[in-house]
Formats: structure tokens, C-alpha cells, sequence
């Protein structure tokens, strides 16, 4: 039997590494998503471009404007001189922040009871919300230290596990969960077809292997292929982005273990439902993108409507997200990550099985 299944493990590897568009998928592809994910695909929101109507012109409103600018989040490139050319900048989307210093402002600031009008291009309310927060961090803090009236509360403010608040620190990880998800799904709903096009399926059909042993040497090398993925992305996203893991590896192995019973489980489902390689690659996306928009790896699950949230459930990728984040940011353990190994391992074996009950049938 083991025999059996090494030379039908040894067949796979041998036909996907001599294919370069798979071994572009298996090796090429991992590394574009990390890069892509790492440096373009953020949610850090820095440079703001900002125009600053300034009619006090006094040391205050100037030392507010070099303030802005020292934040490292503002790009003061407007000076605006009429409510008008305000108008004009926002509209045009030169401008994110408009900032309107009224005349008396430094006169007000020093009675603790000044003014600044700040107009925000809402227009992409994740960034209006971010930039309306830097404004009002940047306000707040100046205005303290100029004015006189004493200040009852002293606000000391501390991010965890994520101190510099990197959007690629919580995204490489994540890249991970998302490149096993597609290269296991991509490489074993097509092994299945692509057997079936070329007629070599019949052949198998024939030879001595088992339905069970043809299933484990056509799953196993994928599931290697997608530790090898891992490895290959976890290295990259700890050099070269210089994310460490603050978790156990050998978690983080068993984990990805368990992840990928589902994920493997997926894919011999949908060779059962496809018969050329095209309808599988139309159908590991139809499934693929829902997956990663309805993982919390973009969105927040909680924001989605209740019915959608208990939809997740069925999604493996909602776990191996929060138990790899788990890992690499905050170091937990098997103790508070349980429940979302325990409930991915159930997910797993129930896939595993309908799919391998159906993948026997269609041999039969």
C-alpha cells in the first residue's frame, strides 16, 4: 500500500514540476501576493494631502501648521486665500484636509476656548475617519500645551502586540492563510481533470490502487506543495519585512496541518463537480473569493449582517486567519487558540469525507 502510494506521489510531483505555469503558480505566485500585500495593499493612511486657510497668520497658527506637518501624516501643499479656493481643492481631490484658522485664533487658544474648522474629503470614509483622527490627535495635543486652563485628565495611550500600528504587520500573515487556500485548491481540483482530459484516468482506474490510496497520493503532494508555500512566505514575510513571530512554530505547523484537511477537501470536491480544467478554475474562484472576502482577512466580521456572520462558519479561512495572527503578533498558545483549531478539525474531516465519498463514486 505505502509503495503504492509513494510512486503514485512521486507521478504528481513529476508532472506538476516539469509544467512551468504550475511551478509559477507553486513558487512564483506566493511571493508576488507577499509583495503585493506587503507594500501596496494597505490601510496605513499617511501624507495627507491638506491645504491650511489660515486668517489669524499669527506664531500660534503657524507653529499649528508646523505641527501638522511634523506629525509625519500631513503634506501641507495649500494656502489657500478664500473659502472658495477651499472649496474648489476638495472638489477637485487635491486636497483630503481642509483646515480654516479663523482670525483671533491665537487670542482664543491662550483662554482655552479657540476654533478650527476642519473639512474632510469623505468621499473615502476609511481615510475621512483616519484623517479626521490624526487632525484631532494633533489639535487636541497643541492646544493643551498652549493653553492656560488646567487639564484634569492625562491621556497615556498604548497599542499591543502591533506597536507601530503597520497594516503590513497584520496583512503578511494573512497572505499565508490565503496562498495555501489557492495553491492546494488550484493544484488539486485540476490534477483530477486533467487525469480525466487526457483519458489517463481510466489507466488508474485499472492499476492495483485503492480509491483510498488514490485520493492520499493525489491530496499528499499538494499538502506538501502547501507547507513548502508556507515555509517559503513565512521566511520572506520575517526577513524581508522583518515581522517576527512571536508564536510557537511547531503550532503553526500543526496548525496549517489541520488547515489544510479542509482546504484539500475543497479542491477533490470540486474535481468532482468539473470535468475539464477550465470549469475547475472557474469553480476554485467562485469559491476562492468569497472565501478571502468573507474571512475577516478585508472586513471586519462583525460589520457584516448576522445571517452572513453565521455563513463564516463554514469557511475555514475565518480560523487559520485569527489562529495565524494569533501566532505571529501575540504569541498565543494551543490554550487560547483551541476553539478555532478544534472547530477547523471538524470542518476538515467533514469536508475530507463528503468530498472523498463523492470522489469514490465518480471512480465507480
Amino acid at each position: 500500500m505505502f509503495e503504492r502510494i509513494k510512486n503514485m506521489i512521486i507521478k504528481e510531483f513529476i508532472q506538476v514540476l516539469r509544467d512551468k505555469r504550475m511551478k509559477a503558480i507553486v513558487f512564483v505566485t506566493p511571493l508576488l501576493q507577499l509583495m503585493v500585500f506587503g507594500y501596496a495593499v494597505t490601510t496605513d493612511v499617511n501624507h495627507i494631502s491638506t491645504a491650511v486657510y489660515d486668517m489669524d497668520r499669527s506664531f500660534e497658527s503657524r507653529e499649528l501648521v508646523r505641527r501638522l506637518e511634523g506629525s509625519g501624516y500631513f503634506d501641507v501643499n495649500f494656502a489657500p486665500s478664500s473659502y472658495r479656493e477651499v472649496e474648489e481643492l476638495l472638489d477637485r481631490g487635491k486636497a483630503t484636509v481642509a483646515l480654516n484658522i479663523e482670525s483671533g485664533f491665537s487670542r482664543d487658544l491662550k483662554k482655552g476656548s479657540s476654533s478650527v474648522q476642519v473639512f474632510v474629503d469623505g468621499t473615502d470614509s476609511n481615510t475621512a475617519t483616519i484623517a479626521l483622527d490624526y487632525t484631532n490627535r494633533v489639535l487636541l495635543k497643541y492646544s493643551k500645551e498652549v493653553s492656560s486652563a488646567p487639564s484634569r485628565i492625562n491621556l497615556d495611550t498604548r497599542a499591543w502586540y502591533n506597536p507601530d500600528l503597520k497594516s503590513r504587520n497584520y496583512n503578511v500573515p494573512g497572505v499565508i492563510a490565503i496562498v495555501i487556500m489557492l495553491t492546494c485548491l488550484l493544484l488539486t481540483s485540476m490534477a483530477v481533470v486533467r487525469e480525466r482530459e487526457i483519458g489517463t484516468i481510466e489507466q488508474l482506474m485499472v492499476t492495483p490502487l485503492r480509491p483510498v490510496e488514490l485520493i492520499l497520493g493525489k491530496t499528499l503532494p499538494f499538502a506538501i506543495l502547501g507547507f513548502a508555500d508556507m515555509i517559503l512566505v513565512t521566511v520572506a514575510g520575517t526577513f524581508w519585512f522583518n515581522i517576527a513571530i512571536a508564536g510557537s512554530i511547531r503550532l503553526l505547523f500543526l496548525s496549517t496541518s489541520v488547515y489544510l484537511l479542509s482546504v484539500l477537501g475543497i479542491g477533490l470536491f470540486i474535481s468532482t463537480v468539473s470535468r475539464t480544467q477550465q470549469q475547475a478554475l472557474m469553480s476554485t474562484f467562485l469559491f476562492y473569493l468569497p472565501a478571502v472576502l468573507l474571512s475577516g482577512f478585508m472586513f471586519p466580521i462583525e460589520n457584516m449582517p448576522v445571517i452572513i456572520q453565521y455563513g463564516t462558519y463554514l469557511n475555514p479561512l475565518r480560523y487559520f486567519l485569527i489562529i495565524i495572527r494569533g501566532i505571529f503578533l501575540k504569541g498565543n498558545g494551543i490554550d487560547i487558540l483551541w476553539p478555532q483549531i478544534s472547530s477547523m478539525f471538524v470542518l476538515g474531516i467533514a469536508v475530507i469525507t463528503i468530498s472523498s465519498l463523492r470522489f469514490k463514486k465518480r471512480l465507480g
